[in-house]
């Protein structure tokens, strides 16, 4: 008998033998006995109140960097989920710890800083692994097959006296991806046909590409694995609007294609609207606001977030006004270090 899934989180759908659905539900939700009609290579959405496993599982993160005044807590208590396929913001003002999660979930905080504390449970298909207690090695080969990064500075991600074409099989080749040269042409020509660049891109170096061109080749090598997770750091950062939109729907389109989840970091609220269907508000290493991109954006609570909302550009200055009470900066000050 066969069955099929299709995933609300990504609009994509699948048919295939029963035996093979039941056996994906129950390596994601735990039970067979499900009712579903929700399935994408990274999970599915479960009808009803059962929800299935989320890909990433966040709890009690704590990140430390030791000052002379002792140990400062740039990320402090910070928990969250993503769930397979869905789009979350994490938005703040510079300072606020977004990075530094990013950099800790890929396993790249350096010494002297350190995960003082907390959890980061990964869904993969060898079962939950944790990110911060997983071996060196495991770690290596989970990154750009099960979890990658967009920086938000292209050309520091790119070898700039390495052509296009090497950067990606070289990527490719550390996850035992093994090709002749006309294998990997096809795959490299379609790889790059995804985020909307011509095959002529293989053979130049990154110093040859507009900023926009730079970040969507960071984008295929992101994808090129097809991971579970994508966390993009500010990737549209020093680029025009025209280019940040192509960007953007670019990341989007290769998102729903693959069925990754996306962890959107940055601090531009516009942004985040268009993007995210959550999002949560950064201050001072906290999260101090959580919830649905629309919710957020039509009842913000936190004063934090509704300075946040402050801060985008209208044509109204009294509508830009109504989102603040005259008492309320004072009510969001920035503690003094830990």
């Amino acid at each position: 008998m066969d069955g099929r899934l299709i995933s609300r989180a990504t609009a994509l759908s699948y048919s295939g033998p029963m035996n093979a659905v039941q056996a994906r539900i129950a390596a994601l939700t735990g039970s067979r006995r499900v009712r579903y009609h929700g399935h994408c290579r990274q999970g599915l959405w479960v009808e009803g109140q059962q929800r299935m496993k989320p890909v990433l599982r966040v709890s009690g993160l704590k990140i430390e960097f030791p000052t002379r005044r002792g140990p400062f807590r740039a990320v402090d208590d910070v928990s969250f989920e993503v769930q397979p396929g869905e789009r979350l913001g994490l938005i703040g003002e510079s300072g606020s710890g977004k990075s530094t999660i990013a950099l800790s979930l890929m396993r790249l905080i350096k010494p002297p800083g350190r995960v003082a504390a907390g959890s980061a449970m990964l869904e993969t298909d060898n079962g939950t692994v944790d990110l911060f207690a997983t071996s060196e090695d495991q770690m290596r080969s989970m990154r750009l097959a099960e979890i990658a990064l967009v920086t938000q500075g292209a050309m520091n991600s790119l070898n700039p006296v390495m052509r296009i074409r090497n950067q990606i099989v070289d990527a490719m080749e550390a996850h035992g991806v093994r090709h002749d040269h006309a294998g990997w042409q096809a795959q490299l020509t379609e790889l790059l046909a995804t985020v909307n660049l011509k095959p002529d891109v293989l053979d130049l170096y990154p110093h040859q590409l507009s900023g926009g061109m730079k970040q969507r080749v960071c984008i295929a090598i992101a994808i090129s694995l097809q991971p579970r997770l994508i966390i993009a750091d500010e990737p549209t950062s020093a680029l025009d609007v025209v280019v940040q939109r192509r960007v953007m729907q670019t990341l989007r389109r290769v998102q729903k294609r693959i069925g990754a989840a996306v962890i959107l970091i940055g601090h531009d609220m516009g942004l985040m609207a268009q993007f995210a269907q959550r999002v949560a508000v950064m201050k001072s290493g906290k999260i101090v606001e959580m919830g649905e991109v629309r919710q957020i954006f039509a009842h913000p609570e936190h004063p934090y977030t509704r300075l946040l909302m402050h801060s985008l550009p209208s044509l109204d200055p009294l509508s830009r006004a109504s989102l603040l009470t005259p008492t309320e900066p004072e009510r969001v000050a920035t503690p003094e270090p830990v």
